[in-house]
Order: structure tokens, then sequence, then C-alpha cells
């Protein structure tokens, strides 16, 4: 039976991935630094941690639920403490397209991360209808890379990734460098900063007198059909009137060049600062 040891397993992401590998086919070695998290994980999963040192020496598979900033600088205090051929999981791209991660060949190396639950879903319970984090109820994609290793430690790491990501739907595979285009490029440093403007545009909507829940339900449906046209979920075409006032807008809400956020070098330097935060 392949044994993990699951490194930050009180934490919140570690409660998640503590919970879907209850009673799957892996031996699970919980690893907890805080007595907070070691209560909450006896609390709420009846889980117990064990000593970290005897849990890495045995392990198979060292499943990191810690957080982005940490992954690397937690990796360089065990590694060399891990036997040849353990197999290393991280849930985030960051540390390891920074450079992040300590040298040693032996061991391989596999980023794996959910992709949320789609906005367009059709689950047959309310439950996972209103999962939108997924990992609970809610079906989801996974997108995977294997940094480094043999090729048989892709479907072993993918396998559980499957399991703390449960249910999924799509396991898509492709490189570290892939998987930071995705996150935080795309879905940060584009999808949530212009998510964000939408919800500033819609309050200052509502500061110039109309009601809230009006607006709320205006911009909500329709950026439901819009969503759904551009990314070919409905078969539709925006007006005349739309496509002129987008024609419009756009130069004055972008800026030529903003695409350049996908450039390699924007994106090292995204995950970068992501890794050293407190870096100038």
């Amino acid at each position: 039976m392949t044994r993990i040891a699951l490194l930050g397993a009180g934490g919140k992401m570690g409660m998640r991935l503590a919970a879907n590998l209850q009673g799957s086919a892996y031996e699970v070695e919980h690893v907890e630094v805080s007595e907070e998290g070691r209560r909450r994980l006896q609390e709420k999963l009846g889980l117990t941690c064990v000593d970290a040192d005897a849990a890495l020496a045995g392990a198979d598979v060292v499943l990191m639920a810690v957080p982005d900033a940490l992954i690397g600088k937690i990796a360089h205090t065990f590694v060399d403490k891990l036997k040849p051929g353990t197999a290393l999981i991280m849930l985030d791209a960051a540390a390891p397209h920074a450079g992040e991660l300590p040298e040693r060949r032996d061991v391989t190396y596999f980023v794996t991360h959910p992709c949320h639950p789609p906005l367009f879903k059709y689950e047959k319970s309310a439950e996972a209808q209103k999962d939108y984090f997924g990992g609970v109820a809610a079906q989801q994609a996974i997108v995977s890379a294997l940094m480094q290793g043999p090729e048989e430690h892709f479907r072993l790491c993918e396998d559980i990734a499957r399991t703390i990501y449960a249910p999924v739907m799509r396991a898509h595979r492709t490189t570290v460098e892939g998987m930071a285009l995705l996150e935080p490029a795309l879905s940060e440093t584009i999808g949530a900063t212009l998510v964000t403007a939408l919800r500033e545009a819609t309050d200052a909507v509502v500061a110039r007198g109309v009601p809230k829940e009006a607006a709320m339900d205006f911009m909500l449906g329709h950026l439901g059909i819009e969503l759904a046209i551009l990314f070919e979920e409905f078969p539709g075409q925006f007006s005349d009137g739309a496509l002129q006032a987008i024609a419009a807008a756009k130069p004055r809400l972008l800026k030529e060049n903003w695409l350049d956020v996908l450039e390699p070098e924007a994106v090292r330097a995204s995950v970068e600062a992501i890794c050293n935060p407190s870096r100038p």
C-alpha cells in the first residue's frame, strides 16, 4: 500500500485533503506543526498526527498542503530525509516554476491543481450545485505536471490527485510552465483582476442610484449569457449594439499590450513575487 505523508494536514487545505483521503486506498500519516491544527484534525475528522521525521522517512509520497510561499522553503528542510524514489506532490506551480525547489534528482516532483467546478455545471443535488470550491460534492477538472521523475510516477501521483480533489470529471496534463500560465497568470492576474473590476463597476452603478439588488441581478444575468456565448456553452451571438459598445470601450478599458502579462518574463516575475512576498 502506498504510504503518504500529508504535511499541513490540519490547515484549511490540509483538512480538505485529509477528509478525501479517509477510506482511500492509501495509508496516510498526518503531520501538523500547530496545536490548533492538530486539535481541529482530531475534533473534525478523528485523526491524530505523527512525528514529521518518522512520516517522511517511511513515505512513498509526500503531499504538501502548505501555503504557496512556503513550499520551496519547507521542501529544503526535509528533502534530504526522503528515501530515493519518493514522490513529492505540490498543489501550486509557483515555487516549482520560480526555481525554489531543492536539487535532488532521485526524488519525483509532481504539481497538481484543481480547476474548481465549472461555472456552467449541472449537478444532481443542491449540495453539489453550491459546491463552488470543489473537492466535496461538485465535479471538477484537474491539471497536473510531472516536473521530474520517472514516467510511471505520473500515473501514481495523478491517481492521488484524483482522490484529494474528488469527484473529478476530467484530468489534464501539461508542463510546470503551462500550469504557471494557468495560475497565477490566467486565473488570477487576468481573471481575478477583471472580475474584481466587474464588482467595482457594479458597486459604482449602485452608488449612482440603481438599487443594489437590481444591479446585481442585471450584471450576473448578463454575465451568464455573455460568458456562455464567448466560451461556447451557448450557440448565440452578441447584438449589434453590444458589439459596438465593446469596440468603443475596449481601448478605454484595456491597454493595447495587456496580454503581455502572459509573457514568460512576466509570469516568472509573478511566481517569484508569490514565493517571496517581502522581497522588494
